[in-house]
């Protein structure tokens, strides 16, 4: 092989690994955004409230919830927490303008409680999902 083609092929391989080293930089920016507001799994309740709606997803063994208000406009104080029967809740709570969560926690095939609340208006949902 003579120095030509050893510069094509090293050329050549720069070239796959500068593309690859693009898109791999690309698709965890993508698929952080996707997940950033919405909860792996299916939905299987949907929680609605005066200010609000908490959405609870499940996937195998792993119950998610986030709270969006029905308004949209500045930050307002959110919250939204989940917890597994015997365990204590993940509770996500602050001054936001679009989303509060999403808490996963591990329930297995145990009961749990979602609670959420935009402004002064709240849901709880009692033991679900037994």
């Amino acid at each position: 092989m003579d120095s030509g083609a050893i510069r094509r092929r090293l050329a050549l391989g720069a070239a796959v690994l500068a593309a690859s080293g693009a898109f791999a930089l690309a698709a965890p920016a993508q698929a952080q955004a996707v997940t950033a507001t919405d909860c792996a799994g299916r939905e299987v309740r949907t929680l609605s409230f005066a200010t609000g709606t908490v959405h609870v997803y499940r996937q195998g063994g792993y119950v998610c919830a986030i709270t969006l208000p029905r308004t949209s406009g500045g930050r307002r104080m959110m919250s939204v927490s989940v917890q597994a029967r015997g365990n204590r809740p993940v509770v996500d709570k602050g001054r936001y303008s679009h989303r509060a969560g999403p808490v996963t926690v591990h329930a297995g095939h145990r009961c749990v409680w979602v609670r959420g609340a935009v402004g002064r208006s709240s849901v709880s949902s009692g033991w679900i999902l037994c």
